[in-house]
């Protein structure tokens, strides 16, 4: 039977237009359970544009926990719930391109609608609020404490002293399209090759913390000489892990950038595989390689993360780096996973695509979000400047 979930959104703006922020909190819709949270501070917005904006993150974070749920979406913007139900027209400019995002989140038999009263709407409408406080003071939103489930939110929080940045222009680079104004880009690199790496062994986030062969400081090199000479890297974040930093600060010392850590661009935690090739774990855990391999809920041996769990976590990291970085282009330095979760969740693609991307070491892929809410990905695996 398909999990259910109740998606409570609200959305905010502090003179309509003005300041303005989103809320939602996906529910298990037997218990009443909190499973996950978002929350973003959007910059000068209408009360309209918000609650779209909340819509769409609050089904995007019950997607990522299920794409196969059921799901109940509950606001208290009777515009919102008529015009997603059809049976008001959007006839907005800002709306159209909002509703026709929120309506690709979900198969369209996946998902009704409620109206609520406000006071019913509390959840979201304090993340909506905390949200927009958090701008007001110039920081990004973090997760409170009350329910179960914003260990996944606060995986990846921003450290609340930390600024905003201001947006600015970026050149048109990685097959932008100039028409449809600057988007923010994502370019993925994945770190350079450790020991590990030849042997296709298990190397996440559970296990030990390898550092570059001296394969992969050249790998390192050569990507952050290809880097330097485009030109149109203007920040550098990476995973926490040493490979990453490694490859960041390759590049990094080439750009004349700083390189910032963000936790949410771990590699997953694979348990008792890591340091394991794939033919070990086969035959050392059979029966969980093909749970594993069957559904992307299911975890490796020993408590490591399963797909479902991971791409929760990138999807809060993405959220958050489009609203610090809009409208630039930043290299996030990071790991197999992660990387083809981005592109996975950028194309729309089911969790089995994992395993029909090829990734090689410091390969560069890149994805570009642009302010209707549609990505697009712009290059996927290439090596060309390591031949």
């Amino acid at each position: 039977m398909a999990n259910r979930f109740i998606v409570e959104a609200d959305g905010g703006s502090r003179g309509n237009p003005g300041p303005a922020g989103y809320g939602a909190v996906v529910l298990d819709a037997a218990t009443g359970e909190a499973l996950a949270e978002a929350a973003a501070f959007i910059g000068t917005a209408t009360n309209n544009v918000a609650e779209y904006k909340g819509l769409i993150a609050g089904l995007e974070a019950a997607k990522a926990l299920d794409p196969d749920a059921v799901v109940q979406v509950r606001m208290d913007s009777k515009l919102v719930v008529e015009q997603m139900s059809g049976r008001w027209k959007i006839k907005h400019p800002d709306m159209k391109p909002l509703a026709a995002r929120a309506q690709r989140v979900y198969p369209a038999d996946q998902v009704s609608y409620e109206w609520i009263p406000r006071e019913k709407n509390k959840h979201a409408d304090r993340l909506a609020n905390e949200a927009m406080d958090a701008g007001k003071a110039g920081r990004q939103w973090e997760p409170g404490g009350s329910a179960a489930g914003l260990a996944v939110a606060a995986q990846a929080a921003v450290p609340a002293a930390e600024p905003l940045e201001e947006p600015k222009a970026v050149p048109v680079g990685w097959g932008a399209a100039a028409d449809l104004g600057a988007p923010t880009t994502f370019v993925l690199l994945r770190h350079g090759e450790t020991a590990l790496t030849p042997q296709k062994r298990f190397s996440g986030s559970g296990g030990t913390d390898p550092e570059l062969s001296e394969a992969g400081r050249r790998q390192a090199e050569a990507v952050a000489a290809a880097l330097a000479a485009r030109g149109t890297i203007q920040a550098i974040v990476s995973s926490p892990m040493r490979r990453t930093r490694q490859t960041a600060e390759a590049v990094a010392k080439a750009l004349g950038l700083e390189v910032r850590v963000d936790e949410g661009l771990r590699e997953a935690d694979f348990g008792a595989w890591e340091g394991l090739t794939f033919a070990e774990v086969k035959e050392r855990h059979p029966a969980d390689l093909d749970a594993w391999l069957a559904s992307s809920k299911a975890a490796p041996t020993g408590g490591g993360e399963s797909f479902a769990t991971v791409a929760r976590r990138m999807a809060v990291a993405r959220d958050r780096l489009l609203t610090r970085y809009a409208g630039r282009t930043v290299l996030l330095v990071t790991h197999v996973t992660p990387v083809k979760t981005l592109v996975r969740l950028a194309l729309g693609a089911p969790p089995e695509s994992l395993f029909r991307m090829e990734l090689s070491a410091a390969s560069l892929s890149a994805v570009a979000y642009y302010a209707d809410g549609n990505a697009s990905v712009r290059l996927l695996n290439d090596t060309s400047h390591l031949r």
